[in-house]
């Protein structure tokens, strides 16, 4: 075995079925240097959990929305060329799955609802293990809780960079001599032990730690397209893939709406210097794009991105004239609520700034109480309806006619708000959803075609 390690993360889409999964056995196989595989739930699983765990239901409702899981869940199991050592295994999870599913507090208790959650990773690596056995490869089903710890904020916990590391070397670091552990993306566990979950896209964020952990090599995605693209090519069909993205570029495409990468998912990656992989398991002879810290090429524009359901919120006071300490405040309740704000800008008297708001999220709790805690300082507004287009590119601030082309091209509609200057890798703006599609393939057209 080599030292070159590399972490294999594989999202629902590509563990969707026993199909798919012998796809992504066959790339695990295939490379030598990868010891670890991180799995999402398989595809449309999570969805059916989400379900369970936030929306009011009658039993029958519930019976229906578990026997869609088992389908799933059962269809992979009697494709297994030997599923006697696998079926007990799975039917105990199944078991687990029944009762929380029924349990008269899920939807009161977020920590039964992280223990919903993780029922979905936790099939699909027992599944996937299996199917890499076929492979007549050594496999171990590793549980993450064991290593991946957090705090205890359910449904969105915050990793512990220094006790994972501690732990992935005490105790993932033996197993990955003799066999490829198979373990679950987007679940951890707090210090009591009790099952917490990283939010949506969690799975790269796991693969990204685990890779920081154990100092590897490369982290690789492996999703249903080919890379990171130039945007999304649902949008327009000219959208192509990137062959290579910096670190800065891909954050800030992950944190203003590209939906192959998971923003988190950077952040171990830039500290601890690890090339991450985006490519296909549908199509893996195609390549995809890497993401390092210095790219051969640095374009002023690179991708551009759309974040939809964002909302403005405009906050006035008279007393801002001049006033000392009133962004600070407006700021300290954002901060205190544990909100991310993406643009901000400021006149005389009123301050705006755009939150993202997706549904059935913290976020969407979160905002109605500090738009609450806002109103006894100053007067707010809320406006709903809006998406955010970002570009993402180098040198922006810098580079003669970057903003000129790039306003140029969208002068036929109304730009809600700007934000350029701050950061030489983007210009963000605000537009109204209905305009969202229209806008980004006129800046593809002026600027990648």
């Amino acid at each position: 075995m080599s030292n070159a390690l590399t972490i294999a993360k594989f999202g629902g889409t590509s563990v969707a079925n026993y199909a798919a999964m012998q796809n992504c056995a066959k790339i695990v196989a295939g490379n030598p240097a990868t010891r670890i595989v991180v799995v999402s739930a398989a595809a449309g699983v999570t969805n059916y959990l989400v379900s369970l765990a936030h929306t009011p239901m009658t039993q029958e409702q519930i019976n229906d929305t578990v026997q869609s899981i088992i389908d799933i869940e059962l269809a992979i199991l009697n494709a297994l060329k030997d599923k006697a050592n696998i079926e007990p295994k799975l039917n105990e999870l199944l078991d687990e799955l029944r009762s929380l599913a029924s349990h008269e507090e899920i939807l009161h208790r977020n920590d039964l609802k992280d223990q919903l959650l993780s029922m979905g990773e936790r099939m699909s690596s027992l599944m996937f293990s299996a199917v890499l056995a076929e492979q007549n490869v050594q496999t171990l089903n590793f549980d993450v809780r064991k290593v991946l710890r957090t705090d205890s904020e359910f449904g969105e916990a915050a990793p512990q960079i220094d006790a994972i590391a501690e732990n992935a070397q005490k105790l993932l670091k033996p197993e990955i001599a003799n066999a490829i552990v198979v373990t679950q993306g987007f679940v951890g566990a707090d210090e009591e032990g009790r099952t917490t979950t990283l939010g949506r896209g969690g799975s790269d964020f796991t693969a990204a730690l685990l890779a920081e952990g154990l100092d590897a090599d490369v982290c690789e995605i492996w999703t249903d397209v080919t890379g990171v693209y130039t945007t999304d090519p649902r949008i327009t069909p000219a959208a192509h893939p990137l062959p290579e993205l910096s670190f800065e570029e891909a954050a800030e495409m992950a944190t203003f709406g590209a939906k192959v990468l998971h923003p988190a998912t950077m952040e171990p990656a830039v500290r601890k210097d690890i090339k991450v992989f985006v490519g296909s398991s549908k199509e893996p002879e195609k390549g995809g794009t890497w993401i390092v810290r210095d790219c051969e090429h640095e374009p002023s524009f690179r991708a551009i991105t759309r974040r939809k359901e964002q909302v403005m919120v405009t906050v006035k006071t008279p007393k801002m004239m001049y006033a000392q300490g009133f962004l600070q405040q407006v700021f300290a309740i954002i901060a205190k609520h544990k909100l991310s704000v993406d643009l901000v800008t400021t006149s005389e008297i009123s301050v705006s700034f755009t939150l993202d708001n997706p549904a059935n999220s913290v976020a969407q709790r979160l905002n109605r109480e500090t738009i609450a805690e806002l109103e006894t300082i100053c007067d707010v507004k809320v406006e709903h309806g809006f998406d955010l287009v970002t570009v993402v590119g180098n040198h922006m601030q810098t580079g003669k006619g970057v903003s000129s082309r790039i306003f140029a091209a969208v002068s036929d509609y109304n730009l809600r708000m700007i934000c350029f200057g701050a950061n030489p890798h983007n210009i963000s703006f605000l537009v109204n959803e209905s305009d969202s599609t229209e806008i980004v393939k006129v800046l593809h057209s002026e600027l990648f075609e």
